[in-house]
């Protein structure tokens, strides 16, 4: 019997333009390795704060390495959204939501992350579901993102988008959000 040739992911389209609930038009698409510099100058931009919540403490400043491991993205293990103004010249990123799957293909971690003055206009939702239908159309059963207990803008969300809530068992000022999106 001859084995058959492995499925592939249909084709994901990988560039959007939407409206924010303020009504500014932005662009989603995918990130790569040509947003080096606009990853880090994102990064640079976001208050200590939102740094803090992103990395859970562990980066203050953005290394070249890391720099590297956040766009060189294969868009299949590992997934990267870009938001910008859909007239800007520069592709000033306003936000990222990403996921990096497990080994099996399973299950993800995700992140999403938005400049701080562009916090509550909808843009955190609208890259979310723009990264959970990329995961649905890789294959991915489940999403989960590792938080600050204390990112209360995280919890709004992840029960807006669905995602049930747990307290991190190996930490306790952290939480654990999940999305099962195939059972």
């Amino acid at each position: 019997m001859d084995a058959k040739p492995a499925a592939q992911a249909p084709p994901v389209r990988s560039r959007w333009t939407e409206n924010l609930r303020d009504g500014t038009n932005v662009v989603i698409r995918t990130l790569s390795r040509v947003d080096g510099n606009r990853e880090r100058a994102f990064l640079e931009s976001l208050s200590p704060q939102t740094l803090r919540f992103r990395f859970l403490g562990q980066v203050h400043r953005p290394s070249e390495a890391l720099i590297a491991s956040l766009t060189d993205i294969d868009m299949q293990r590992d997934v990267a959204l870009a938001a910008v103004v859909a007239n800007d010249a520069d592709q000033r990123i306003l936000g990222v939501a990403r996921y990096s799957a497990e080994e099996t293909g399973q299950r993800c971690e995700c992140a999403v992350t938005v400049l701080d003055d562009w916090h509550r206009r909808g843009l955190g939702t609208t890259l979310m579901r723009h990264l959970i239908e990329m995961a649905k159309a890789n294959g991915i059963a489940e999403m989960y993102s590792i938080d600050s207990a204390e990112n209360t803008e995280m919890a709004e969300l992840a029960r807006f988008l669905g995602f049930s809530r747990e307290l991190d068992p190996e930490d306790a000022t952290q939480v654990v959000h999940r999305l099962v999106l195939a059972e």
